[in-house]
Order: structure tokens, then sequence, then C-alpha cells
């Protein structure tokens, strides 16, 4: 790559990305009390079955690959 190609992706680079102020780069506020608060929160399980939908429908899906194409098993076995 030569030395004129480097500078104009460098130049189209900073046109494509914004410029950072100052300000905006400092945090309005202290976040670790909060994640501390979140940290101590007891998980309830209706929580945790809402936030793991995707895990249970791709583990059905899963079982029913393997319900209709036993062959399958030693590929998924070989995957794991």
């Amino acid at each position: 790559m030569t030395p004129s190609e480097q500078e104009r992706i460098a130049k189209l680079l900073k046109q494509a990305l914004p410029k950072v102020a100052d300000e905006s780069a400092q945090l309005g506020r202290d976040l670790w009390p909060s994640m501390l608060r979140r940290l101590q929160q007891p998980e309830t399980p209706a929580r945790w079955f809402e936030q793991a939908w995707f895990d249970w429908a791709l583990g059905a899906a899963v079982a029913a690959w393997l319900a209709f194409f036993p062959s399958a098993i030693p590929i998924l076995l070989y995957h794991l």
C-alpha cells in the first residue's frame, strides 16, 4: 500500500466517523452503584424463563431434528 493510498484511507475514515467532543467522552454519572444494585437483586424463575425463550426454542428444534433424522446424532456429537 502506497503512502498516497494510506492518506486517502485515513481521509475517508475521518470523514465517515463522527468527531467525539470532550464532554461527551465522560460519563454523566457513576455506573458502579447501579451495577451493584442489579447484581444484588434476586432473580426470579419467571424472569429467567422470559430471557431464555430462544434457548428453549433452539433446544426444541434440535430435539425435533434428531427425532426426524436419527442418523444426524453422530454429526451433532461431532460438532459438540
